[in-house]
């Protein structure tokens, strides 16, 4: 990649922020301030004989969260709506006013004296809170947008006449949070000039994927005409190993490229790890690996006294390996051979009786107790509990081959964090490759997972590791 790439893709290490992340702490913010509020309408509303403090306050979690679900689910924390203060109030009481009168009515008669009572107080108890909330929310997210936090990074593939069509269009958009950091195109500058409108030329298609993988963009947004199929198609094929979201800006004729487009196949390439997924991915996996340390500690220790008793020496061994989008990542493991014969760079497959794994080490593979330590890697955020396997950066088959030379795209596994255990390896594939379509079979697996991702399959798949561990006999 050429020095101006590299300068931009350093610029651009951390990711924006993803307007999920405002609608978190909207719903952080709403529910103990909505829930006070209901407390003191209860409170003000019922005779002192008649309430409990408790009950209120339950009552009031419940009311708040089921409108806070309502609002959310009305999209009352997007943030083009919370940046209008007079839409972002009128919307919370929209969704307040249901739960709010189902819950007056199942403690007193629909109209009766109690019953106006509490909707009076509810009323005046969340107005005193809403109003001052919303338009303190709304000057922070006006300036969060017009900063540019929230703001679609992307780079365009093709300049020239086209590009800037794409780039006017974009600017004539004052809505758009699409913010364009450079052109990626081979021509030369009589056909590709060195900028299109402020925006520079920055590499060629070749250095556009090593670019996509050091810098956190959203998107790549190809700027050819609909004549130039073929090198249409050769660019979505080389794209389509990245996780980030392609567009072809001839199928858009405003330029809106919406966040909720459901695009045709042919004029859009679906990001695989936006922020939504991230969010609900990263919160599982912190979860259920505290979960699993509380359970497997006992485990790891008697692995480390083991290990320490066989051959002395260091307890973990670290293995640089594939991350998410090809990076390279750091992976524990407990070590599994002696202390002369390790191998850090997998440049030799471990095979049936391979004399350098110790027989404490053979115990540990074959029952995957050496991956435990994984789990740390995962609380850390290298890694993810469930997802394609991370394999050694020079991984090869018992054949010498390596792995990107047997499969076509096989860096297209990395579209998702790796995991500790993944689809692939419940159904049996795992351990040495010592044919092809054993590769082959992993990879399309590891594709199934990507492409049909969900909560609900994660766990599946951690539910059904512990027998398929059982099951296998290919880890050596």
């Amino acid at each position: 990649m050429n020095e101006a790439a590299a300068n931009v893709a350093t610029a651009l290490q951390r990711p924006s922020l993803a307007p999920v992340w405002l609608t978190v702490l909207g719903i952080c913010l709403d529910l103990p301030i909505f829930a006070t509020a209901l407390w003191f309408a209860q409170y003000a509303a019922v005779s002192p004989s008649d309430f409990a403090p408790l009950g209120a306050a339950s009552a009031g979690f419940l009311i708040a969260a089921a409108s806070i679900g309502l609002l959310a689910l009305g999209e009352g924390y997007r943030p083009n709506v919370m940046r209008k203060p007079k839409h972002a109030i009128l919307r919370a009481f929209l969704a307040l006013a249901g739960p709010v009168m189902l819950a007056g009515s199942l403690v007193a008669n629909a109209w009766s004296a109690e019953f106006a009572d509490f909707l009076l107080a509810s009323f005046l108890a969340l107005a005193s809170v809403i109003v001052p909330l919303r338009l303190i929310e709304a000057q922070v997210v006006d300036w969060v947008i017009d900063s540019g936090l929230i703001q679609r990074r992307a780079v365009v593939a093709g300049g020239g006449e086209h590009a800037e069509r794409l780039i006017r269009g974009l600017a004539a958009r004052t809505e758009s949070d699409v913010r364009l950091y450079g052109i990626f195109d081979d021509r030369d500058d009589d056909r590709s000039p060195p900028q299109v409108i402020g925006v520079p030329k920055i590499g060629c298609y070749d250095e556009l994927i090593d670019f996509a993988r050091q810098s956190e963009i959203d998107m790549v947004i190809i700027s050819l005409p609909l004549e130039a199929e073929e090198r249409i198609n050769w660019l979505m094929m080389k794209l389509k190993v990245l996780p980030v979201e392609v567009r072809l800006s001839a199928f858009s004729q405003d330029y809106a490229f919406s966040r909720n487009e459901r695009a045709p196949l042919i004029s859009a390439i679906r990001g695989t790890f936006p922020a939504e997924r991230r969010l609900m991915k990263r919160t599982f996996d912190i979860v259920f690996a505290t979960l699993a340390l509380l359970i497997v500690w006992p485990i790891m220790l008697g692995a480390a006294i083991a290990i320490s008793l066989e051959t002395g020496g260091p307890i973990l061994f670290r293995q640089k390996r594939h991350g998410y989008n090809d990076r390279i990542i750091d992976v524990l493991k407990f070590r599994s051979m002696y202390n002369d014969t390790m191998d850090p760079a997998a440049r030799r497959i471990v095979t049936r009786n391979d004399p350098r794994v110790t027989r404490v080490g053979g115990f540990l593979r074959r029952t995957s107790i050496d991956e435990l330590p994984q789990l740390f890697n995962v609380l850390s955020g290298d890694l993810s509990l469930v997802g394609p396997r991370p394999h050694a950066i020079d991984a090869l088959s018992s054949r010498q081959e390596r792995f990107s030379s047997i499969v076509e795209g096989y860096s297209a596994r990395h579209r998702l964090p790796p995991g500790i255990t993944g689809w692939a390896q419940i159904h049996g594939f795992r351990g040495e490759i010592d044919v092809a379509s054993k590769l082959h079979a992993r990879f399309e697996h590891d594709l199934y997972y990507i492409e049909n991702w969900s909560i609900w399959l994660d766990l599946l798949i951690l539910l059904r590791t512990p027998p398929s561990l059982l099951r296998n006999r290919t880890a050596y």
